[in-house]
């Protein structure tokens, strides 16, 4: 392996805001990998909601400054001493899920780690781990769907979206997407999606119903949170599935729990990082992912391949709703 240097480009908070916080330095010490730990040369960084969240301060960093980003793809350079390394070694090409992801080096623990599978391109690892996990998890665990089932899928051309279609075609069901435009209604019907939706001006909740008999869907996988979460909650068949996990829109404000007694509906918070807390199941789950992307060739949708500089174009791009599929970043730019 080339030598590790000892400072590396990355972006750094040092309080919370507007994009204008994001700090794009080239002389940021590379961190060195402790036991347990592997440091990982990263190629791409993936760029997701959960990162805007810690960046404007709806998700509070445990200090500051604080690197954001979630996972990446890349090589191991360098391993720590003692502890558990799960088999990985320097020169393994890797995906990773951890925190620190926005520089070109970072330290992970190495039970956030999986080596990729040789017959798998470049990007596609981390164009697919915590979007392609996540729709896995939603719908294995959040809520089981079944073949037939009717489920609602909202902002159905963001990167989450997509998987969502992609998967629950794969498994049988039956999905309305909701989109603002024909060329994103387009991309959800290229991912899988039955039936689309203009929300920006047809009546959601009345086609739901329409194409449905009435009787509404059995989960809505909803990821805007604040704007779309009556109206999910609308849609919903009795004893049906609230799955709300992301804020796009902002946060959704309380409620009465009695509201779900209607239709004895059930309603989750859930978060992809809870479902995969334990070694083997982010093994298991992240298996499960890459051999379906090869075998059923799921290619994810790359909308940019961004320089790390600029950083704070990808954040607003992904906030203003501007972009469809997956944003990356290249570190070493």
């Amino acid at each position: 392996m080339a030598s590790v240097p000892q400072t590396m480009k990355g972006v750094i908070i040092e309080k919370t805001g507007g994009t204008e916080v994001l700090q794009h330095k080239t002389d940021l010490p590379v961190p060195q990998p402790k036991d347990g730990e592997v440091l990982v040369k990263n190629d791409f960084v993936g760029v997701n909601f959960i990162d805007t969240y810690f960046r404007s301060g709806l998700y509070p960093a445990p200090s500051f400054p604080y690197v954001l980003g979630r996972e990446a793809e890349g090589t191991i350079v360098k391993t720590g001493g003692a502890g558990d390394l799960y088999g990985l070694k320097e020169g393994d090409k890797v995906v990773w899920m951890n925190t620190g992801a926005y520089g070109e080096y970072t330290a992970v623990p190495a039970e956030k780690v999986v080596k990729v599978p040789d017959s798998l391109p470049p990007k596609v690892g981390a164009a697919s781990l915590l979007q392609g996990l996540t729709a896995l998890t939603l719908i294995r665990e959040a809520h089981h769907v079944q073949k037939g089932d009717w489920v609602l899928v909202h902002a159905a051309a963001g990167g989450t979206g997509q998987w969502l279609c992609k998967l629950l075609k794969s498994v049988g069901a039956n999905t309305i997407a909701t989109a603002s435009t024909p060329e994103k209604l387009e991309l959800a019907t290229k991912a899988g999606a039955s039936h689309v939706i203009n929300y920006s001006h047809e009546d959601v909740k009345a086609k739901v119903l329409e194409l449905t008999g009435g009787k509404g869907v059995i989960a809505v996988f909803d990821g805007v949170g604040k704007s779309t979460f009556d109206l999910s909650l609308s849609c919903l068949a009795r004893k049906g599935s609230m799955l709300s996990f992301g804020n796009a829109s902002g946060a959704v404000e309380p409620f009465a729990i009695s509201r779900l007694s209607a239709k004895n509906v059930r309603l989750m918070r859930p978060t992809l990082f809870n479902f995969i807390a334990e070694r083997h199941e982010f093994e298991s789950y992240t298996k499960e992912l890459f051999d379906m992307i090869i075998k059923d060739n799921l290619e994810p949708s790359i909308h940019e391949v961004y320089p790390l500089s600029e950083v704070g174009r990808a954040q607003n791009d992904l906030e203003g709703r501007k972009t469809t599929g997956k944003l990356l970043l290249d570190p070493t730019k």
